[in-house]
């Protein structure tokens, strides 16, 4: 698939469509519309050259979004939202237009800030990246307005049924942007390379509570018509990924100073108590790595429709309810989400093709906060874990020569939801513990705070960070330079002989029973006692791939997995059941499917029930009819893939 290079429609093409294209309308009342905002701390310069990012139609350094106001209203019964996109141009000399992302929007006309129409024009719609949206400006022009509506299918927004929530007396609206679905329900240049500010007013049913990714000025709403108006402010500059909407039967428990967790009044207690600690982990983070610059930092505990684990949101990441374990147990979760507000929404991915920069620094932070509140061996399971993750993730992607094995990844004519593979994770993690090993943790730990420092607030590429880490670290020593590979781990496939390897303890006695009940022990009579998550984890995948039923059994009588409330044991083991074709494990192999969307669990199951033929493709499609209208757009795509 070819992406454009240029404008996909120039200024003189545009002259000839303008009647057709931009009626005059009225401005609605957007926050601060009218006069641009003056630049907040944290704001990105405001014309620095940026690389190309083929995932978006913008033209960055030409003219670039720096602010997005929004007003818009939430309709449950249309699945549909509408209102305005105010937004903050800034441009270079001579630009006489500026391109914006959109995907599936209705575009009702276009301002300036005066309120004067201006020209614009949608361009050729691109299955992956939408169409772009171009906009004609007249000199001087500093601010833009468009009126939009969103499609009821925008693959950003989930609209839930009371019944598809945990109180089923409300229906529930949430967003997710990343990669690449912003711009399914805000016209703007959708980058993560293109930071912006932003300030929304979003109105309501009365009954329904809106919180966003940004400080909440109204927390009790004000009377709206229709509803009830919640005011926002983000002054800190963000990719478009990162705001956020959530609506819905909300309440609030207070965890600490400058923590707390939003989620519906009937999972509040269970919520609370799995987040206790919630305080710990800012400080935590804050010891390693430096202050978290964004104020509060609260959870919004979702629905189980939610498609991801958790998404990293400023001041209110989004969560799965599937952490709920009922013993703190699933809490590495929140310490990934928490050390995104460095790597990721601090020093961002300046393109995905870039994303193992977000995600390899993320998962090498959460392990050191997991150290930091529960310990070496804690955290030596579960780099463990994820070390065999990416042995996984290198098979599936074509072994150590495959093209996706890399962590600066082609994505040129792919969505960029394909790299998110263990490899960005996991191998990226691998890398920065392989740098931790050659120059020491001490050193190590300066340069990764320096880095933040340096970096805040900033897009970052592959190449701008091994140049950092040449000027920063290793100074001109070509012989750490030599023992590193910096090169060969950035961009050669395959995971370089150097890497470090996690070791646990603790492992080496969970295998010990794995092999036990090999030999032929009973599983009532295996030693488990006071076992971990991630030792049962650890001791399911230490299994033979293929046992007989006799031998499954055993294991779900002696330690009632297919009752199991951990999801990611349940997981494990719902995996293994299919692998042998176990019938007994049916029921909640389709409880698992039907009651969360989380695309972790689902969609690996889904394929391994194609992989089994005509025992696991009928019971695949049936399920998947029950399931899918509960899914996220995220996940349903990924599943129509497989399931067919």
């Amino acid at each position: 698939m070819n992406f454009r290079t240029s404008r996909p429609i120039t200024a003189a093409a545009l002259a000839g469509v303008l009647g057709a294209c931009a009626p005059a309308v009225e401005p609605a009342s957007a926050p601060s519309a009218a006069s641009p905002a003056q630049a907040p701390a944290g704001a990105q310069t405001p014309m620095a050259t940026l690389v190309r990012d083929v995932h978006s139609f913008a033209q960055p350094n030409e003219a670039r979004v720096t602010h997005v106001a929004l007003d818009l209203r939430a309709d449950f019964a249309a699945k549909v939202i509408s209102g305005t996109a105010a937004l903050d141009v800034a441009a270079a000399p001579g630009a006489d237009d500026i391109v914006l992302d959109t995907k599936g929007l209705t575009i009702r006309g276009v301002t300036g800030a005066n309120g004067q129409p201006l020209r614009w024009a949608l361009g050729t719609a691109d299955s992956i990246l939408g169409q772009p949206l171009t906009v004609q400006l007249p000199a001087g022009t500093r601010r833009i307005i468009v009126q939009y509506a969103t499609s009821p299918s925008a693959g950003a927004l989930q609209w839930l049924t009371p019944e598809q929530t945990a109180g089923k007396r409300h229906p529930y609206l949430f967003s997710q942007g990343q990669a690449i679905l912003t711009r399914s329900w805000i016209p703007t240049q959708d980058s993560p390379g293109i930071r912006q500010t932003y300030e929304a007013r979003i109105v309501v049913p009365a009954e329904l509570k809106a919180v966003m990714s940004a400080e909440m000025l109204t927390p009790n709403g004000e009377p709206a018509e229709g509803g009830r108006a919640f005011r926002f402010k983000l002054d800190r500059a963000v990719p478009p990924y990162l705001i956020a909407l959530g609506v819905g039967d909300l309440a609030f428990r207070e965890l600490g100073p400058r923590t707390g967790v939003y989620t519906e009044p009937a999972m509040l207690e269970r919520s609370a108590y799995e987040l206790a600690e919630l305080e710990k982990f800012v400080t935590a983070a804050e010891g390693l790595y430096g202050p978290y610059r964004w104020g509060r930092y609260d959870i919004l505990m979702l629905p189980p429709s939610f498609p991801y684990g958790g998404m990293e949101n400023p001041r209110l990441t989004f969560a799965t309810p599937t952490i709920l374990a009922g013993d703190r147990s699933l809490v590495s979760l929140v310490a990934h989400e928490l050390a995104h507000s460095w790597s990721g929404n601090l020093v961002t991915n300046a393109t995905w093709q870039d994303f193992w920069l977000n995600e390899g620094f993320t998962t090498y932070f959460e392990n050191r906060i997991m150290e930091a509140l529960y310990g070496p061996e804690r955290a030596a399971m579960l780099a463990n874990l994820g070390w065999q993750g990416l042995q996984d993730a290198v098979e599936a992607a074509g072994g150590d020569t495959g093209a996706d094995t890399r962590l600066k990844i082609d994505l040129t004519g792919r969505d960029p939801d394909e790299g998110t593979t263990d490899i960005a994770y996991e191998k990226g993690a691998a890398f920065l513990r392989t740098i931790e090993q050659a120059v020491g943790r001490p050193r190590w730990d300066a340069y990764l705070r320096s880095y933040f420092d340096r970096n805040a607030f900033q897009p970052m590429t592959t190449e701008q960070l091994l140049a950092d880490i040449r000027a920063n670290l290793i100074r001109g020593d070509a012989a750490l330079e030599q023992r590193i590979g910096l090169d060969q781990w950035a961009y050669q496939p395959g995971v370089p002989t150097n890497a470090v390897v996690p070791h646990s303890g603790a492992f080496a006695a969970v295998e010990a029973q794995a092999q036990a009940f090999d030999r032929g022990t009973p599983a009532a009579q295996l030693q488990t006692s006071g076992w971990s998550t991630q030792e049962w984890q650890h001791f399911l995948g230490a299994l033979p791939q293929t046992m007989t039923a006799a031998r499954l059994a055993d294991l779900d009588r002696a330690f009632g997995l297919s009752r199991q409330g951990n999801s990611e044991i349940l997981f494990a083991w719902l995996q293994m059941a299919v692998r042998n074709r176990y019938q007994p494990a049916v029921p909640a192999l389709e409880q698992f499917l039907t009651s969360q969307g989380r695309r972790k669990f689902v969609r690996p199951l889904f394929a391994a029930l194609m992989e089994q033929g005509t025992w696991g493709q009928p019971l695949a499609r049936r399920i998947y009819a029950v399931a899918r209208p509960g899914y996220h757009p995220v996940t349903a795509t990924s599943v129509d893939a497989i399931v067919r």
